[in-house]
């Protein structure tokens, strides 16, 4: 038994059975991967997955207790590489930050550029992704630190802290009719084509909560993933745009105006950032986490 047949059992589960993908990932042959995990089974005696031909269907039984295993052997065995370059006194080594689209575009900028100038020698790597995605690979080891308002505080796995609460804000053309009323309600809003977020990104349950809550029934229009995506839409007038706050960076560029509105329509939200408990991150992390969130205390992060 060896660490490589570990991985391949491990990436063969993260990449949904498909072994070509587990050899791209590895930089090996897709016969090499079938080969390893065989000689694996041949070992501990048991199957792993099920086989129909060459192609693997699914996780036996035993598999679905052994992958478990496996996991917190590589977990662990990361623990004491980063552990040792803790002690090393050496800031290289890598980091990868799992976030949403809006977090990625809007709130990480300035944390990254400040984040490599002071540590030159760290490779970042940043994977964008839905909530749920962002947890799965906090999860399962392929991200270090998660960054999104929703999802991260529901598994048992993963320590999610509060970084910041945020709200929605609503926008319009310049020219929009609306601006004449303002300050609108939500009434006002409920009688007009609305364009916002898809239902498991960026709060959009904070927006579904306040028209619910208001007894009404919002005409959304349009949803997409992005802010982008929802003010490109809004500049053409195809509805009323509702997104995070931190997403109204330069929209006066974009011809579109902030719409006051009745106080704050849709509550606040919340930003989170995440670690899997029980791993052990280098102080650089720890680091870009403080540069990311500086109010939160980091004897509470170093004890998830």
């Amino acid at each position: 038994m060896n660490f490589q047949q570990l991985r391949f059992v491990r990436e063969a589960v993260r990449n949904n059975l498909n072994l070509t993908e587990v050899a791209a990932v590895l930089y090996t042959s897709q016969s090499g991967v079938s080969k390893q995990i065989k000689d694996l089974e041949d070992e501990l005696g048991i199957d792993l997955f099920v086989r129909s031909g060459k192609r693997l269907t699914s996780l036996t039984r035993a598999g679905t207790g052994a992958v478990e295993i496996v996991q917190r052997i590589l977990m662990e065995t990361e623990n004491l590489r980063r552990y040792a370059s803790h002690y090393s006194g050496v800031d290289s080594g890598r980091l990868i930050i799992a976030a949403t689209h809006t977090q990625a575009r809007y709130t990480l900028p300035k944390v990254i550029e400040a984040f490599t100038t002071e540590f030159p020698k760290v490779k970042l790597e940043l994977h964008q992704g839905t909530p749920n995605q962002v947890a799965t690979m906090i999860n399962s080891g392929e991200a270090d630190i998660g960054i999104a308002s929703e999802v991260l505080d529901q598994s048992p796995e993963i320590q999610a802290f509060p970084c910041f609460s945020w709200s929605h804000q609503v926008i319009v053309p310049k020219d929009h009719p609306l601006l004449k009323k303002a300050p609108v309600s939500l009434e006002d809003l409920s009688h007009f084509p609305l364009i916002t977020y898809n239902p498991q990104f960026t709060g959009r349950k904070c927006v579904d909560a306040a028209f619910s809550s208001a007894g009404l029934e919002p005409d959304f229009r349009l949803t997409a993933m992005d802010a982008d995506v929802i003010k490109t839409y809004v500049k053409r007038g195809l509805g009323i745009g509702i997104v995070a706050e931190m997403a109204l960076d330069g929209i006066e560029n974009e011809g579109l105006v902030v719409l006051p509105t009745q106080g704050p329509l849709f509550g606040s939200c919340t930003t989170l950032v995440a670690v899997r408990s029980g791993v052990f991150l280098p102080s650089f992390a720890y680091r870009f986490i403080e540069t990311f969130a500086p109010k939160l205390k980091l004897e509470d992060l170093k004890a998830a």
